[in-house]
């Protein structure tokens, strides 16, 4: 179903404790412009009161294949400062808010799309995705993030790359630039980002808050400023009733130990 107030561009289903996300303007391969930002707006919103996290899809044969430059080129210099600083804000409510945000791409994720997948906490890919950041051809810049989210990602040498030259990248490509942290086959992605976000959403209310709001803070601190604030981390999350509910059951051999991956 269309989340409230977006016209049909963007959907959203519940599923238990997880909301999906679909971009779905298909005939212009989901190009994001200022209307649709403000759907995803709509639907994280949406997102925050009811689930507790989120997969993000893109609807048709790709993710988002980035800026709509049809609106782009109308825009005066301060309309698209308004326009850039917007998506700023959109795009770091779902990096900053209070849920984790899993993205699953296949197709294009391109420019803006990139920007986007870019500001989700985990992103998995299937081997149909290809990334790029074509801005250097169009003669413009990026303007929903990217310079930030993506370089720290990639690498100010790799962007400067795909921006400089067009250098379009793979799937596999993009795990090993750190674009992706899963690969999966054609058709995939989305469920196992369910499957991710499920186990998300079984963390601790605090903890997850504290992973995807804490840690890329930490990040830009100094690092004895940043080990500080850690310390005050961990002491607030450990004290909290699930905290302690969650602990007492380890101890209590109430719940399964880690275990090696492919053991028994």
């Amino acid at each position: 179903m269309a989340a409230d107030g977006a016209e049909g561009f963007v959907t959203y289903e519940l599923r238990g404790d997880i909301a999906h996300i679909g971009l779905n303007r298909t005939a212009k391969r989901n190009a994001i412009n200022d209307r649709f930002v403000e759907m995803i707006a709509e639907a994280a919103a949406r997102a925050e009161r009811e689930a507790k996290a989120v997969v993000i899809f893109g609807h048709g044969e790709h993710f988002c294949a980035g800026l709509d430059l049809a609106e782009h080129v109308k825009k005066s210099p301060m309309e698209g400062v308004r326009g850039s600083r917007r998506w700023h804000a959109v795009f770091s409510g779902i990096e900053h808010g209070a849920i984790p945000w899993i993205s699953a791409l296949h197709g294009a994720v391109i420019g803006g799309g990139l920007e986007l997948a870019a500001s989700t906490h985990i992103r998995v890919a299937d081997r149909s995705a290809f990334f790029a950041l074509p801005e250097g051809q169009r003669g413009i810049f990026v303007g929903g993030g990217g310079s930030v989210r993506v370089a720290r990602l990639t690498g100010v040498a790799r962007m400067t790359d795909m921006m400089l030259t067009g250098r379009v990248v793979s799937a596999d490509e993009a795990e090993q630039w750190n674009l992706a942290q899963y690969i999966v086959d054609p058709g995939e992605a989305r469920e196992k980002a369910h499957s991710l976000a499920e186990a998300a959403a079984s963390n601790a209310e605090i903890s997850n808050y504290a992973v995807i709001n804490a840690l890329p803070r930490i990040q830009d601190m100094a690092k004895e400023d940043g080990l500080f604030v850690e310390s005050f981390i961990a002491s607030f999350t450990a004290t909290s009733p699930q905290a302690e509910e969650r602990l007492r059951a380890f101890l209590e051999k109430r719940v399964a130990r880690v275990k090696a991956p492919g053991s028994a």
